[in-house]
């Protein structure tokens, strides 16, 4: 497939999971408050949505990086650091989303109200990275 295809396709895959994690973030935050019709609907968005544009989101970009070469830059290697923390975030998110959708919410933690703020810093880094290859 063409770079600029994949490319494309790649970009298009990451703002519908950032989307999702956004929005599972957010709803991860307000547990003590939302209803349960509310979580239920995002658990479906995140199941039917969200994680199959993380894998798309994965393929795509490792594909690019194997088209490319960039394997052997430091900015990739950065963007892959932060891509991991968010995946392993959309992760842990899922099965807080999943246990509460079904009755088990556990504990809240109190980092639970900074995770949007982490995404967001998180997505800024990544844009940087991908745009202007610092190193």
């Amino acid at each position: 497939m063409d770079y600029v295809w994949l490319k494309a396709l790649h970009v298009a895959s990451v703002l519908i999971f950032v989307g999702g994690l956004v929005a599972q973030t957010v709803a991860i935050a307000s547990l003590r408050i939302e209803t349960g019709s509310t979580l239920e609907a995002v658990e479906r968005w995140d199941r039917r949505v969200t994680t199959p544009a993380l894998f798309a989101t994965w393929l795509l970009g490792i594909v690019i990086a194997v088209q490319g070469a960039f394997f052997t830059s430091g900015w990739l290697m950065a963007k892959l650091a932060i891509v991991l923390a968010l995946s392993s975030l959309h992760g842990i998110q899922a099965g807080r989303l999943r246990r509460a959708v079904y009755g088990q919410p556990g504990a809240i933690r109190r980092m639970t109200d900074r995770m949007p703020l982490f995404v967001l810093m998180a997505l800024i880094a990544i844009a940087i990275l991908a745009v202007a290859k610092p190193f």
